[in-house]
C-alpha cells in the first residue's frame, strides 16, 4: 500500500525492465546505448529514484518501442507533462489539485476501464455541475468561491474520458444510498438522476443499483476504484480515498482481493437494465 508517486515509480521501472527483455538486452547493454552507466537502468527500473521523462523516452527508443499508446502510458507513469504532443490540461490547476488528485486524474486519463464502487455519491464522471458544485462545497466547507469554482471546473473536465474515442470504459455500483441522498436541493438531485438514466444508456457505461434490500455487503468498508489499461495489466491498480490523501494497492493478491469483491457486489446488485428503471424510478419520486 503506498502513495501514488511510489506506486508509478515501481509500475513504470517494471514495465521498462519487461520492454528491455523483450529487446534482449542485458541492463548493462541498454545503458550502453543510452549514454549511461549500468547503476542508472538498475534503480530505474527498480523504482529507487525517479525518472526523467527525457530519460523514459531514451529508454524506449533504445528498446524500439513505438506503439505510441504505450509510450504515452509510460510517460504519465513519470509524470511527463507532454504525451507526445497532447498537454495534460490539470498541470493549469496545480495550484488547487493536490498532488494525490493529480495522481488519480493522471491514472483515470490513460486507463482503459475503471470499475468503481460508490457508496455516499454519485460518481464524479457522472456528476452535473451543479451536483458537482454543492457535493465540493460540502466537502471542502469554508473554501473560497474561486477555488470551489477551479474544482468544478476539473470534475466536469474529467468527464472528457467517456467522450475520447476509444471512450474509457466504466463500470459503476452504486449502494442505494447514493440516489437517496438529497445533494443540493430537489431540483438539483432531480436533475442528476436524470442525467445517470443518459449516461446507463451509453454502450461503454454499465450501472447497477445495489438496493438496501441486499442488506450487508462488503462494500460497506467504503468506496474504491480499479483501474485497468489496455496494454498491460501490470499497470492495474485500485484506489482508496482518505478525507486528506489517497492510497494505492499494487500487489496483485490485493488486485485479486478487490476485483472479486466488485465481481461479487455486480452479482448481487441489480441488473444495469432493473437498475436503469430503478433509477428511473427513483428520479420520478425525487
Amino acid at each position: 500500500m503506498q502513495h501514488g508517486p511510489a506506486v508509478r515509480r515501481r509500475k513504470l521501472g517494471a514495465e521498462l525492465r519487461a520492454l528491455r527483455t523483450s529487446a534482449g538486452l542485458t541492463s548493462g547493454e541498454a545503458a550502453r546505448l543510452a549514454g549511461w552507466h549500468q547503476s542508472k537502468v538498475s534503480r530505474i527500473e527498480t523504482g529507487t529514484s525517479g525518472v526523467k521523462p527525457a530519460d523514459v523516452r531514451s529508454l524506449l527508443d533504445v528498446y524500439g518501442v513505438a506503439d505510441r499508446q504505450l509510450r504515452e502510458l509510460l510517460l504519465v507513469l513519470s509524470g511527463s507533462g507532454d504525451d507526445g504532443g497532447r498537454h495534460h490540461w490539470w498541470h493549469a490547476y496545480r495550484g488547487v489539485l493536490p498532488p494525490t488528485y493529480r495522481d488519480f486524474i493522471s491514472l483515470e486519463s490513460q486507463a482503459s476501464a475503471m470499475r468503481t464502487l460508490e457508496t455516499t455519491v454519485i460518481p464524479g464522471l457522472l456528476q452535473t455541475p451543479e451536483y458537482a458544485r454543492a457535493v465540493t462545497e460540502a466537502a471542502l466547507e469554508g473554501t473560497s468561491a474561486e477555488r470551489l469554482d477551479a474544482l468544478v471546473e476539473v470534475r466536469l473536465a474529467r468527464q472528457d474520458v467517456l467522450r475520447a474515442e476509444p471512450p474509457l470504459e466504466l463500470s459503476a455500483v452504486l449502494d442505494e444510498a447514493v440516489l437517496r441522498r438529497e445533494v443540493g436541493g430537489p431540483g438539483v438531485m432531480s436533475r442528476q438522476l436524470n442525467r445517470l438514466v443518459e449516461a446507463a444508456r451509453l454502450p461503454h457505461v454499465r450501472l447497477q443499483v445495489l438496493p438496501f434490500s441486499a442488506g450487508a455487503h462488503i462494500g460497506v468498508t467504503g468506496p474504491f476504484v480499479i483501474f485497468s489499461f489496455s496494454r498491460t495489466s501490470d499497470l492495474d491498480v485500485v484506489v482508496l480515498d482518505h478525507l486528506t490523501s489517497s492510497l494505492h494497492l499494487e500487489r496483485k493478491e490485493d488486485l485479486r482481493a478487490y476485483v472479486e469483491a466488485f465481481n461479487g457486489l455486480s452479482h448481487h446488485a441489480l441488473s444495469p437494465e432493473d437498475s436503469l428503471d430503478f433509477i428511473a424510478g427513483t428520479t420520478a419520486g425525487a
